[in-house]
């Protein structure tokens, strides 16, 4: 017994890593390739890297789906999300001092991300979340997507009026062109690669993680919640870090913002596609409730100013520890 749980301790943590480099080579490709096409940072934020970072959620949601661990799958969706702005945002601008918000992205994503939320909650009071629910998620997500690519067009065009405008006033008649550079299939292959260790990674992770749990008789939601949600995180928190320390304020913002979105909305309307998923009676009265929580708090904190600081960052991890406690003493 003692030995197996070390294999899958071992079988773990080679997992997690799998996840965490696959997670930054499709992440980092993706993000050349959307900046090759002219993609705006925030736009770039809450699609390609929220979606890529996401996608260790998403893989582990839905394989635990097919493979009946239905706790597991919603668990880690919800842990996510709640660890994603508690913890993520909290432990980023802690230490990052400041992370700077645009408005207009606030408005549009941040009640995204809070509608989802809601759309979550708003189901889970019916049960099982099945076929109707999932078509409706996706269809909101389908519908946000294409308000982003109504959004990217605008700034692509107002970009295009101020270089032309800048051209006048510098005296240049010459007419600014916007030039489509050439995507290298390289990178397209890297993305290919990162995506298939994702997938790898992601049914390692979910394998170790329910024979850990069942060892040490921890329950599935539990190990959904925190150790597989917080592990499978892990390419936010590298992405939302970096991308404030380098000052790439809208980006860390749209990465959370755009991954919790993504996160309920396919994370959860996929598998349900496939089979029903249960909703687990704790998640209803507490789980969900802390996400929606969370959220509204992340959307006050940076509504004042436009900015998240370091003193928003450290009530942003103590509201997580503070959940995380009641969740595990209190609920366990």
């Amino acid at each position: 017994m003692e030995i197996f749980l070390v294999e899958l301790i071992v079988i773990l943590i080679i997992s997690l890593l799998i996840v965490i480099k696959s997670a930054d080579i499709f992440v980092d490709n993706l993000v050349e390739v959307g900046a090759l096409l002219g993609i705006s940072q925030i736009i770039l934020g809450v699609t390609a890297s929220a979606i890529g970072t996401s996608l260790p959620e998403f893989g582990s949601a839905m394989i635990a789906t097919l493979s009946g661990s239905v706790d597991i799958g919603v668990g880690t969706v919800i842990g996510s999300n709640i660890w994603n702005i508690a913890g993520i945002l909290g432990i980023t601008a802690t230490f990052a001092g400041v992370i700077k918000s645009d408005t207009k992205g606030l408005k549009r994503d941040g009640a995204v991300t809070l509608a989802t939320a809601l759309i979550l909650m708003f189901f889970m009071f019916f049960g099982d979340i099945g076929k109707i629910a999932a078509i409706v998620m996706i269809i909101v997500y389908a519908i946000y997507l294409r308000s982003l690519i109504k959004a990217q067009k605008e700034d692509t065009e107002d970009n295009k009026i101020k270089i032309e405008e800048k051209s006048e006033l510098e005296g240049n008649n010459k007419k600014s062109e916007s030039k489509l550079k050439s995507i290298p299939p390289k990178s397209i292959a890297w993305i290919l690669v990162g995506f298939a260790g994702l997938v790898l990674g992601c049914r390692l992770l979910v394998y170790s993680g329910t024979g850990i749990g069942e060892i040490l008789g921890i329950p599935e939601m539990i190990m959904g919640l925190f150790v597989l949600a917080i592990g499978t995180s892990i390419p936010e928190l590298v992405v939302t870090f970096s991308s404030a320390m380098k000052g790439l304020h809208d980006l860390s913002i749209g990465t959370v913002l755009g991954s919790n979105t993504f996160n309920i909305l396919i994370g959860i309307g996929v598998p349900a596609l496939v089979l029903n998923v249960p909703v687990d009676h704790t998640s209803l009265i507490f789980d969900a409730p802390a996400m929606i929580f969370v959220t509204v708090l992340l959307l006050l904190l940076i509504k004042k100013d436009m900015k998240l600081t370091r003193n928003n960052g450290l009530i942003l991890l103590a509201t997580y520890i503070t959940y995380a406690v009641i969740r595990i003493f209190v609920f366990g």
